[in-house]
């Protein structure tokens, strides 16, 4: 069973939609206890950073989240990417879940249309159990404003808009999508589905 996070900034329907289609096993929820219970956790997220956290904070799910992915997979997506790190500096600064080393700073576009939105390509930096089975020209869809900075070990696979923007994050159990894999077609398809793989060995 895969536990999609409730906390009132998350796409959580059309995640749970994919893995229904999947035929993979998931609930949508805020109960720690059924986190707790759970095989594997998915983050989603949309909105504000630090909304997003303080909503984590406010409903005891910050907590639950950091010692739980210490047992079992975690798959942050978009926003619920970004709080895997340790801060973030939209709108000031605030502190995030901190399960990955690095932090979160503005697209530098130069020029370009921010946020970054629609298909971008992939390219794989170090593979992982995510990236199994992932065509040479996979295209992902995107829409961000901000993007992750960490050190090139935690950075499964990237894209280029302007900069390198980490679009695939791993580190132990965690791992994160910049992207939108419920929105990303047959490719967003596959990763969901080495996800749920990785929950079951």
């Amino acid at each position: 069973m895969i536990a999609i996070i409730d906390y009132g900034a998350g796409n959580l329907f059309s995640v749970k939609n994919a893995l229904d289609f999947l035929e993979e096993k998931s609930v949508i929820t805020a109960d720690c206890e059924e986190i707790c219970c759970a095989d594997a956790m998915i983050l989603p997220g949309v909105g504000a950073f630090p909304d997003a956290m303080r909503m984590l904070k406010e409903q005891g799910l910050a907590k639950v989240i950091k010692e739980e992915a210490q047992k079992k997979p975690l798959l942050g997506i978009c926003l619920g990417m970004q709080m895997l790190f340790e801060k973030s500096y939209e709108f000031g600064e605030t502190e995030g879940l901190g399960l990955i080393p690095g932090c979160v700073q503005l697209i530098d576009g130069n020029g370009l249309k921010i946020p970054h939105m629609g298909w971008n390509d992939l390219t794989v930096l170090n593979p992982c159990a995510m990236t199994e089975n992932m065509s040479k020209d996979a295209y992902v869809y995107f829409v961000h404003s901000f993007r992750a900075e960490t050190g090139e070990e935690n950075i499964s696979c990237y894209t280029v808009y302007n900069e390198r923007i980490p679009a695939l994050v791993h580190r132990g159990y965690v791992y994160g999508a910049q992207f939108h894999p419920e929105k990303s077609g047959a490719v967003g398809l596959e990763l969901l589905k080495n996800f749920a793989r990785l929950v079951r060995e």
